[in-house]
């Protein structure tokens, strides 16, 4: 598929779903069919947002290799071709993501979420040399995640720019240059799709960007999909108002619960309770929200006019 195709289905609120999990902290494959045919349902679609599986927020990094296919290939069978499935691969060297990202090909998914080989702490050539042999190795969509924040996982714009060489790099997950300069993305965003990856996704839009990776796609489909429905409108104060409303104080949340317990799922999963949906608690050490927890989200999902259940 060329990169302008490609293109056109890593675009939109990008969900990184959770992994639904039984009481023995085993992948519940039934409540994974359940959830992303939900979201199809709703109204996620080709064009119109994606689905991530196995990414941080969906606990990847702790995924079993026995366990992430049949994880994949059911999210795939339950979108049925209506909305494209992604799969995340994280910090692995050449040959492994090679290895991975063939498999997720052949299981249905339609594009990667890669980060750079942080832990072989890479320079900017082994960045370059590492997202060239992937995308030579399989014929689905890259979307390169820029994680700053990690000693090697740095990408500098001028590489980004070499990047627009490699075919199957079709979108950046992007929170600001090596230098901390949100507006570099100008400079290749009509190259890739870039998709915001720091709670900014209408700032992103005014630049020219094409989606963003904070949602709540999994949990009310309908809350991002109106998002960027404004945001494809040009409505950009409606839309960054609506995003703000839930967003912000999501984050709050997990201010408050992180002093008490980490992982990135844990409020996500809390929201999928308290909608009603299952997806159990995330895998230890992290720990599941508690009753007061609960409570004060479930008072502020009602505030945000959500369903929420009980």
């Amino acid at each position: 598929m060329d990169r302008e195709s490609l293109k056109e289905l890593i675009v939109g609120p990008i969900g990184a779903i959770s992994t639904p999990f039984d009481e023995g902290f085993k992948v519940d494959l039934g409540a994974m069919h359940e959830m992303v045919q939900r979201m199809v349902d709703a109204g996620v679609s080709n064009g119109k947002g994606a689905i991530k599986i196995a990414s941080a927020l969906g606990e990847g990094p702790m995924l079993r290799e026995s366990e992430w296919p049949a994880m994949l290939r059911t999210a795939v069978n339950a979108a049925g071709g209506k909305a494209p499935v992604m799969f995340g691969i994280h910090d692995k060297d050449t040959l492994w993501s090679i290895d991975q990202a063939r498999r997720a090909q052949d299981l249905g998914a339609v594009a990667l979420q890669v980060t750079p080989p942080i832990y072989n702490v890479p320079t900017q050539q082994d960045v370059y040399d590492y997202f060239y042999d992937l995308s030579n190795a399989i014929d689905i969509g890259i979307m390169v995640y820029h994680t700053t924040w990690m000693p090697g996982g740095s990408i500098e714009t001028d590489t980004f720019l070499r990047m627009a060489d490699i075919d199957n790099v079709a979108a950046v997950k992007w929170g600001g240059s090596s230098e901390g300069v949100y507006e570099d993305m100008t400079k290749f965003a009509h190259v890739f799709n870039v998709i915001d990856n720091s709670a900014n996704p209408v700032g992103c839009a005014e630049l020219g960007g094409r989606g963003y990776v904070q949602t709540t796609l999994d949990v009310y489909p309908e809350q991002d999909l109106r998002v960027w429905e404004l945001m494809e409108q040009r409505r950009y104060d409606e839309a960054r108002a609506l995003y703000h409303s839930v967003y912000d104080d999501i984050r709050d949340m997990y201010e408050k619960v992180n002093k008490r317990t980490g992982g990135q799922s844990v409020v996500f999963k809390g929201l999928m309770s308290i909608m009603g949906h299952h997806t159990g608690a995330p895998r230890p050490p992290s720990k599941a929200m508690n009753d007061e927890e609960l409570a004060e989200l479930r008072e502020k999902a009602a505030g945000w006019g959500w369903p929420v259940k009980g």
